[in-house]
């Protein structure tokens, strides 16, 4: 069993016991989260129906915040000598699947 969650503006594929890297949530380490469900595979039964998907829970415990990895930017301009340099590291939050009703 697995479902398609939506996560962080992102789609995430998700089965109970699997940990997800989402973008920073608010919550704490420890909090327990609902992501709502955009798709349901149980077996052969594939779940897309909106009113179907509206009683279906995915739950997720916030395991931590973290950063991901560092990214340099560095933008030049031709014979002008305009360069600049810059770093990203974004935020993120790990979560674990604890259940799919």
């Amino acid at each position: 069993m697995y479902a398609i969650v939506k996560a962080s503006g992102r789609q995430e594929k998700v089965s109970v016991g699997d940990t997800v890297v989402l973008d920073r949530l608010p919550q704490a380490a420890g909090a327990t989260i609902e992501l709502p469900a955009l798709l349901l595979v149980d077996g052969a039964a594939v779940t897309t129906a909106p009113d179907a998907l509206a009683k279906v829970k995915v739950t997720a415990q916030v395991l931590g915040n973290e950063r991901g990895p560092k990214i340099n930017i560095f933008t030049y301009k031709n014979k002008t000598g305009q360069h600049r340099r810059m770093g990203h590291r974004q935020d993120l939050t790990r979560v674990k699947i604890t259940g799919i009703e």
